[in-house]
């Protein structure tokens, strides 16, 4: 029987991104999902500043910005009465080149090592699959299903049939990650419910390509157009786009013509090319477990959320990049079995507050969509929706302050520190180089003044980078002579001095 370390049920961008994590800490994985290609449908349309952090790390993200929206193309909001109508209010966001130039003009920690960018995951899915297939240490299988699994003390027997041929075949691992969607075979397995809202809203998807950005573009470039209708996402500002709006009432939704739901929602019929439309429900759920013994559950497997904040695939990409150098950690013997414990501890209160999040942002647009209702004074309305805000577009606290020590900050405001669980702030140095760009794939130490580093070095017990930062002008955002970055750059450990470096990295790694 075939063995792997680590067998990823999945090849979502959450399950890609597991295979590359792992990969970059040199350790063999396989991956299956069940379609033979990547998706065909959008789904998602932004990967915010935290993820792309990750992928930086991951050495991806300049491939996946190469096929996002063009980067001097803004991330603005406008809410509209039509496409043929007028715009009532812009919430104005800044392009990937103007969010750059403030992440070098705000070096004191409070910006991100990277801008967010917009892209659909129709595209975002073949570069992760490009950076996986072909690679040493991973084997990665399109048009093979994930069937079920037995595990055991010492692993987990899966069992995959490949599409195709219909045969089936069994595979043994040391670690499952179920990574396989809302429906997820892994999850059903392990006999885990889900906690919060089923079937909160039913939503019409219709993905299309049009020239006629004179309509689709009627008040300048926009990443999304709004009313209570719906939102028309410009998915490459020249001739992709996706309109998210409701089924027609007391319509059976196979029965459903999606041109005259476009027409309706522009205001006016246009040329284009209807390439999927479909129904689909809203959800706010979280698993009740990340793990049972040696099999893992990750992004929508482990949570699904209202689209509102963009939080779906984007805490995905925190789920697997925690889980792959965990994971990592314990097949090379860095880490025990409490560091894969951890997962769960640190993840799924993520995942809570992000679901909470969701919920509330999907409530603002509920209250503009009862402004659209009552008020017909098109200027009070304009006010009504500048007054409720755009908080799921700002909640920058919710993108890059969560934390895995169980303090709740702000989820409008990211205030950067160290304190163990946080994400490391990011600046730049005096060289002009980023100080997220000299972290080491492993651990890395950050020694600022004269402490001395010797009995952490002496303890390590991973592969280890230190780094000295020669820059007062920063030392006070760190908060600590000595800050210890895990791989996912979230503080694990800080202080003035070390006295006992294995007890340390005793409470780092066990």
């Amino acid at each position: 029987m075939k063995h792997v370390p680590v067998l990823i049920a999945g090849g979502g961008p959450v399950g890609m991104t597991l295979a590359r994590t792992l990969a970059q800490f040199g350790v063999r994985c396989l991956l299956v999902e069940r379609n033979v290609s990547t998706t065909r449908h959008p789904k998602m349309d932004i990967t915010n500043g935290r993820s792309m952090e990750l992928f930086r790390r991951l050495g991806v993200a300049d491939k996946l910005r190469a096929v996002a929206v063009a980067e001097e193309n803004n991330f603005d909001v406008s809410w509209i009465t039509s496409l043929t109508g007028r715009e009532l209010h812009r919430f104005k966001y800044p392009s990937v080149v103007e969010k750059r130039a403030e992440i070098l003009r705000k070096n004191d920690g409070t910006q991100p090592r990277e801008p967010a960018m917009r892209v659909s995951q129709v595209v975002i899915e073949p570069v992760l699959q490009a950076a996986i297939v072909g690679h040493p240490l991973v084997e990665a299988r399109w048009g093979v299903a994930f069937e079920g699994f037995v595990q055991d003390e010492t692993g987990v027997t899966c069992t995959l049939r490949v599409a195709e041929t219909g045969a089936t075949e069994q595979v043994r691992c040391d670690y499952l990650a179920g990574c396989d969607s809302g429906s997820s075979v892994v999850r059903d397995g392990l006999g885990i419910g889900l906690e919060g809202k089923s079937k909160v809203a039913h939503r019409y998807m219709i993905h299309f390509k049009s020239d006629s950005r004179g309509l689709l573009q009627a008040f300048g470039v926009a990443w999304h157009y709004q009313t209570a209708l719906g939102t028309l996402i410009a998915q490459d500002d020249v001739n992709t786009w996706t309109l998210q709006t409701r089924p027609p009432a007391g319509v059976d939704p196979a029965a459903i013509d999606p041109g005259p739901l476009l027409d309706k929602w522009a205001g006016r019929g246009f040329t284009r090319n209807i390439l999927v439309a479909n129904p689909w429900f809203t959800h706010l759920l979280l698993a009740e477990r990340y793990q049972e013994g040696r099999v893992f559950l990750a992004g929508d497997a482990a949570h699904q959320y209202i689209p509102t904040g963009g939080y779906g695939m984007n805490t995905g990409i925190g789920d697997a990049v925690d889980l792959g150098w965990k994971l990592a950690a314990a097949v090379k013997g860095y880490g025990s079995a409490n560091l894969l414990a951890s997962y769960e501890k640190e993840r799924r209160p993520v995942g809570l507050r992000n679901r909470l999040a969701s919920e509330r942002h999907t409530g603002v647009r509920i209250k503009i969509a009862d402004l659209y209702e009552r008020e017909r004074d098109p200027d009070a309305l304009a006010r009504g929706i500048a007054a409720l805000g755009n908080a799921e577009n700002e909640s920058w606290g919710i993108e890059f302050g969560y934390r895995y020590d169980g303090v709740e900050g702000d989820p409008a405001t990211y205030v950067p520190t160290t304190a163990p669980g946080a994400r490391l702030p990011s600046t730049f140095l005096r060289d002009g180089s980023a100080l997220y760009d000299r972290l080491g794939p492993w651990f890395t130490l950050l020694c600022f003044g004269e402490a001395d580093p010797s009995p952490i070095i002496d303890a390590s017990p991973a592969p280890l980078e230190i780094v000295i930062v020669d820059d007062p002008s920063l030392a006070a955002i760190y908060e600590a002579k000595l800050v210890l970055v895990r791989p996912d750059t979230h503080v694990a450990w800080r202080g003035n001095a070390c006295t006992d470096g294995d007890a340390v990295w005793a409470k780092v790694l066990q």
